[in-house]
């Protein structure tokens, strides 16, 4: 059900471009084709590109106020001013602040720190700058990461006597502070507008001292990779240099919050580092993070360390039990609009923009969760790529108290009295703007590759490093027949395979090895790494998803062998209706929502009698995402859970029903029987003993993963040998757990006490 689109489709002036380009800079069309893609149209973009490096840095002094803040901090130091630096509690304003932090000190300025925690609120408040006057009594206060929108508070810092420098990256509000505001945001002469808090910061820290700045690249790389902005321009150079830094000699901060040896990558910055310093803010301890990553004292910079530790073990646990509650909640209400709303009365408010980023990913569409507060809810909205939640608010304002952000993620504040009308609202809305493809789960893939991976491509491509937002790693795509796949150890969740001229790893694939080793055509996306081991280089493709090519044919026997097992299920009350009733509702139904309908088939030569089918997607197996989209399911798996559905149709009567179906409506059309294609299964006892006897020779060879593998090397009937297997295994006779045959010794048992031998037999006897 996921959706390939390619990363680029150049017209033949473009594509002549690119195979251009290519020749000059001896690169392949693929890694010449990836770059003018995302933006560098020519050879010196594209190997400025390649070769990230600080001499590509940008004069400082090219950003608007950037001179009358050093002329400031200037006179701030000849006078003695007290200096307060004001940032923000996430790891980008935390970064921005330790690099001031040694910035202003190398200068000659001793300054006083703050970070509000989370419940203060993003930015600056009159609260806070209370806080900071009873304690400190600034003469000029600095912020970082925020202040561009606080024009208020910025009047009510200059009533009292104090200068104010704002430096942040936020967009522009219509009113700015009356101060020296440096932002790249601006029209000026600076021509990168993508820094993020710490990147600006550093940027003053060089204007203040020059290349002695470059020694705090490594906050500015963390700081750049955790706040999301595009690692392209000067991010992607300040990132490239904070990661030579870090590996050169790392920081004790860092090497005690990673605690182990690790490879350091933008990989790293982002899932290792990050999350810990954004901790203690989600947490409500911001200034732990601040304290670490301004001490030197090395006893401090361990304890604290382990504190954050502790946090982010915490976090994620909270994390966890907050997405068990929201999903639940989301299964028994079911999730049939464009939209998912969710309150909870306890949900931590620190935590919910993560789980709904989580679920939106999940559920294909934008979700909200809300924190109620009296007779106020508190969200945070998430979207997915093709929708805009910002506007999608923006057009529902009427029911919103307050809201703001950008197309991906917002935070709304609402009379809980509006739910209601503010989730028909945006259903409306966004079923009006945007057509169903834009909710379809999609992966962008930059080329096919049919045979062996060049391994030239495999070799540039790590030059494009370092990957993260608007830089992601490419992702390929090549289409495998029946493969190899097998658990990387026993009972393992991980699987290795061979295709297409390259050797995978598929973590987290368990679910689709029926799929991989089926004979029928699917499409393989993987990212590809050379990785060099005891000096011989290796090429390493590593799976991101399996999609099946609905085009192709399902006549497998692992299709087979679902409907067997299929037998085991129990006897669930179906709606009967015939041919052209099912086809009917199913239109009906499809044309209501774009959610909430599953359509089962055991036989794929059964679609072509319902017209309705054409427009839904396929999946083959198991369902390929958790978004309750409409879905045609060929050959379930008996544990697929259709829960989550509001209807189940079943094209043909099934014999039983093993797949969970919890509350959902259930129909069957009985112009077409579920175990036709069982065919002319042999269910005496003299084909069972054969078959028993044929199994009981090959005990102890590693046969395989599935009854439909075993069935083909033990080189009898297969779908009589299917059936065989299933039903000695449910009667306890043999075991096939790791691949390995084997008989269970002393085991007594009746064929009858198997309910897929009863079925079948029952089967057989009516006919």
């Amino acid at each position: 059900m996921k959706k390939i689109v390619r990363e680029y489709d150049f017209s033949p002036e473009e594509l002549q471009t690119v195979r251009e380009l290519a020749r000059t800079l001896d690169l392949t069309e693929t890694t010449a084709g990836i770059l003018f893609s995302r933006g560098s149209k020519d050879a010196e973009s594209m190997r400025r590109f390649l070769h990230p490096s600080k001499e590509n840095f940008l004069s400082p002094f090219l950003m608007r106020g950037m001179r009358e803040a050093v002329e400031l901090l200037s006179r701030a130091r000849e006078e003695g001013w007290r200096v307060a630096v004001f940032g923000d509690y996430d790891a980008d304003g935390i970064g921005a602040c330790a690099i001031l932090q040694r910035a202003l000190t190398a200068y000659g300025i001793e300054p006083y720190l703050y970070v509000p925690e989370r419940e203060e609120g993003y930015g600056m408040s009159i609260a806070a700058i209370d806080a900071i006057f009873d304690e400190f009594l600034p003469d000029l206060i600095l912020t970082v990461d925020c202040g561009i929108s606080n024009y208020k508070e910025v009047e009510y810092i200059k009533e009292q006597g104090t200068y104010v420098i704002v430096t942040d990256h936020h967009e522009l509000p219509e009113i700015l502070p009356d101060c020296i505001c440096i932002n790249p945001k601006f029209r000026d002469d600076y021509p990168y507008d993508n820094l993020c808090g710490a990147g600006v910061a550093f940027k003053l820290a060089s204007a203040l001292l020059g290349e002695t700045a470059n020694g705090l690249l490594d906050f500015c790389a963390l700081s750049t990779v955790a706040d999301s902005v595009p690692l392209t321009g000067e991010n992607r150079d300040i990132v490239h240099e904070g990661l030579l830094r870090m590996r050169k000699q790392l920081r004790p901060v860092f090497s005690a919050l990673l605690g182990k040896s690790v490879e350091i990558t933008a990989q790293t910055l982002a899932f290792n580092l990050a999350p810990r310093v954004n901790a203690a803010g989600r947490m409500g301890d911001a200034r732990a993070a601040l304290q670490l990553f301004t001490t030197e004292d090395e006893a401090e910079i361990l304890e604290l360390a382990a504190r954050l530790q502790a946090y982010n073990m915490e976090r994620q646990q909270l994390c966890d039990d907050l997405y068990d509650k929201a999903r639940t909640q989301i299964v028994k209400n079911g999730a049939y609009d464009n939209i998912v709303m969710l309150v909870g009365e306890n949900w931590h408010a620190g935590l919910i923009g993560i789980v709904a980023a989580r679920l939106a990913e999940e559920f294909a569409r934008p979700v909200i969760l809300f924190v109620r507060k009296g007779d106020m809810l508190r969200g945070s909205a998430r979207s997915i790529e093709n929708v805009n939640i910002f506007e999608a608010l923006k057009h529902a304002s009427e029911f919103i108290e307050e809201f703001g952000g950008h197309a991906q993620a917002a935070g709304v504040n609402l009379r809980a009295e509006n739910f209601e009308a503010l989730k028909r609202s945006l259903d409306s809305y966004l079923k009006a703007q945007y057509p169903r493809e834009d909710f379809v789960p999609s992966i962008a893939v930059s080329e096919e590759i049919a045979g062996a991976f060049p391994h030239k491509l495999a070799e540039e491509l790590e030059l494009l490093e370092p990957y993260g937002v608007g830089n992601r790693r490419p992702l390929f795509v090549t289409t495998l027949g029946q493969t190899n796949a097998v658990p990387i150890k026993p009972l393992s969740p991980h699987l290795s395979l061979s295709g297409g001229g390259l050797d995978f790893m598929y973590f987290g694939g368990y679910a689709d090895l029926k799929l991989l080793r089926s004979d029928t055509v699917k499409q393989v996306i993987f990212e590809c790494n050379l990785s060099t081991y005891r000096g011989r280089e290796s090429l390493k493709g590593f799976i991101r998803a399996v999609v099946y090519d609905a085009e192709g044919e399902t006549h497998g026997g692992e299709g087979f062998e679902n409907l067997v097992l299929s037998l085991a299920g129990d006897k669930k009350q179906l709606t009967a209706l015939n041919t052209e009733e099912t086809e009917a509702l199913i239109s009906k139904k499809d044309g209501e929502s774009a959610y909430g309908l599953c359509v089962v088939a055991y036989r794929k030569d059964s679609l072509k009698n319902f017209p309705a089918l054409a427009e839904i997607p396929h999946d083959l197996f198991r369902l390929s995402s958790s978004s309750v989209r409409n879905v045609v399911l060929l050959s379930p798996d008996p544990d697929c859970d259709l829960s989550a559905y509001r209807d189940v149709v079943f094209l043909e009567t099934p014999a039983a029903v093993p797949q969970r179906t919890g509350n959902a409506a259930l129909y069957a059309n009985t112009d077409l029987r579920g175990d036709a294609s069982l065919g002319d299964i042999g269910a005496d006892r003299e084909t069972m003993i054969e078959a028993f006897r044929l199994i009981r020779e090959s005990e102890g060879l590693q046969i395989g993963e599935t009854f439909a593998e075993t069935a083909r090397l033990l080189r009898g009937d297969e779908k009589q040998l299917i059936f065989a297997l299933a039903v000695f295994r449910e009667l306890g006779l043999i075991s096939l757990d790791g691949g390995r045959l084997r008989l269970v010794r002393g085991k007594r048992a009746e064929l009858t006490d198997s309910k897929i031998y009863a079925a079948a037999l029952a089967r057989t006897q009516t006919n």
